[in-house]
């Protein structure tokens, strides 16, 4: 079970992690979760390019040491990238100690503040833990990036069609929205990203990263 849309109540019992941008601009914050991913990755990263889009990718630490050379192109072009965990395992099924060292290994080769808890499960003792370190380049304080909207792309049992309902129904100012450069989505990621670039451009809206 998942909610496509973060409800309020949600946001106040984790208030110190980041679920939405300011509503004050017609902004949107696409994110990308899992990759990088040989085939995915780059069909994101081209239709960014085509709607002059930028975007924030969380990586598992293990697939940047396995595609290093499109990790770096998404650098290039101008995207944000997160730390996802080295081996993308699951916050209330693993131990706090273990899943900080998992953190910080991803963190040798994403250099990056912010961050974001596979499936979105963390306990309140790693949230703590993660925001007082520094994983970045700077010593900027870990941001914990969750998101408002959902898009789903991840279900196989829904379409894309069902996907792209989810985002136009909920997107709004300042959304943080999900999609996955992965295999097991790329059916719905690919059917839904170009709608939605198309969409909310010719709306007004400009996509930037985190």
């Amino acid at each position: 079970m998942y909610l496509s849309k973060t409800y309020w109540w949600l946001k106040v019992l984790y208030p110190s992690l980041i679920w939405n941008m300011q509503r004050d601009e017609k902004t949107l914050y696409l994110t990308f979760d899992d990759g990088p991913n040989k085939n995915a990755t780059p069909f994101v990263l081209e239709q960014l390019k085509l709607f002059n889009a930028k975007a924030t990718f969380f990586c598992i630490g293990k697939n940047v040491v396995q595609y290093p050379k499109i990790y770096q192109q998404i650098i290039k072009e101008g995207h944000s990238v997160g730390n996802h965990t080295q081996q993308h395992i699951n916050g209330w099924k693993t131990k706090t100690a273990y899943y900080i060292n998992d953190v910080k290994t991803a963190a040798k080769n994403i250099q990056s503040h912010l961050f974001r808890p596979p499936y979105g499960r963390i306990k309140r003792q790693q949230a703590k833990k993660i925001s007082q370190l520094y994983l970045g380049k700077n010593k900027l304080d870990t941001k914990i990036i969750m998101w408002d909207v959902l898009s789903g792309d991840f279900d196989t049992s829904i379409s894309g069609e069902k996907c792209w309902q989810n985002v136009l129904q909920y997107a709004q100012n300042g959304s943080i929205i999900v999609f996955h450069d992965s295999d097991k989505a790329w059916e719905r990621m690919s059917y839904t990203l170009p709608k939605v670039l198309e969409h909310f451009t010719q709306k007004g809206y400009l996509f930037k990263a985190i």
